[in-house]
């Protein structure tokens, strides 16, 4: 499907972070984001939460190249996962890899704040699916009084404070809270977009506002314009795609929908199953700013053996995954520029 649009009514987006007072490094790495939307595709890679970096393992094995990007995941700091004893190293990746140059995005598969189930059919570890607990956004969100709403401000509060601990480390997040939510499979969408939109519009203000978090930029993935919480609160569209093995597309359509929430947002392919061909990405006029397929299966396999791990061609082949790393207009993590700032 050809993109009828032209390419400057849409990549043109203009480097304005909705955070005034975003630090330096922040508006160095948004003005380049901006700058590169449409002429570059930046590589990203999400890591298992729980193993070690088989996964670039894996891709510097296939490509000799590293991803720019890596995907890290707040999950296991949440509160009501961390009283069951939950541990995660991703703020430590997180450090490491700022500090290696490369930039970091972060979702937040949030444990419901209360009320989970924890049985056998419903284990603490699934907190964040609605079927997994009786938590009600929506009675929370109209109920400031409400225990339900002070465990969601407790909660905020907890992941408030490791995102400070990165800004004093120097690291810039692409921050992607809140994800999918219309999909209602997580306890944040499942109750429609108003108790969401509260939400999130409090998330943004509790972290940008109360706590003076500047090393973020707002990756929105609600995935529908309905659910679209304003360009104040946006700086980046996010689109979670994950089609059949071996389809290349670049999807347009979900490009095209992802361009009717904002106005003026950079549109990344924030989840993914299958890497896109990069050669009809630029043809059909949908480059995406990056990509960052989902860890585990969607890239790795196992050895012969049972001992190591290789790259998987169950979802993407080893050539058209080659081809994106390889060709000059993808940014792996040795084209990045150097975002630091000299004091």
């Amino acid at each position: 499907m050809q993109n009828n649009q032209s390419c400057s009514d849409f990549y043109n987006v203009k480097p304005t972070l909705t955070n005034p007072n975003a630090d330096e490094k922040t508006q160095r790495i948004f003005s380049w984001l901006c700058e590169s939307f449409g002429k570059r595709i930046i590589t990203g890679q999400q890591m298992h939460p729980f193993a070690v970096c088989h996964e670039l393992d894996v891709i510097r094995q296939a490509t000799g190249k590293q991803p720019a990007i890596l995907g890290l995941d707040f999950m296991d700091y949440s509160p009501n996962r961390v009283c069951y004893g939950s541990r995660s190293c991703d703020m430590e990746r997180a450090i490491d890899w700022s500090r290696r140059g490369g930039l970091v995005t972060f979702c937040w598969h949030w444990n419901a704040p209360m009320h989970l189930y924890n049985n056998e059919e419903h284990h603490w570890t699934s907190g964040f699916y609605t079927v997994s607990s009786s938590f009600d956004v929506a009675a929370a969100m109209d109920n400031e009084e409400s225990d339900e709403y002070k465990a969601i401000i407790r909660d905020i509060d907890a992941i408030s404070e490791l995102l400070g601990k990165l800004q004093k480390n120097g690291v810039t997040v692409l921050w992607r809270p809140l994800h999918e939510a219309s999909g209602g499979w997580f306890w944040w969408g499942a109750k429609g977009k108003e108790p969401y939109l509260k939400l999130y519009r409090l998330l943004y203000r509790r972290m940008t506002d109360t706590h003076g978090l500047n090393n973020l930029i707002w990756v929105w993935n609600g995935q529908h314009p309905d659910w679209y919480p304003g360009d104040e609160y946006v700086d980046i569209i996010g689109e979670d795609i994950y089609v059949e093995e071996h389809n290349y597309a670049p999807q347009a359509d979900r490009f095209n929908g992802a361009l009717k929430c904002g106005n003026g947002k950079i549109i990344t392919l924030s989840e993914t199953g299958i890497v896109p061909d990069i050669d009809r990405c630029f043809d059909e006029n949908i480059v995406w700013s990056w990509f960052c397929p989902w860890y585990g299966g969607f890239i790795l396999d196992r050895t012969e053996d049972g001992r190591d791990f290789r790259y998987s061609e169950k979802h993407t082949e080893l050539e058209i995954f080659r081809k994106m790393y390889l060709d000059e207009r993808a940014v792996t993590l040795e084209k990045l520029p150097d975002f630091s700032v000299k004091e």
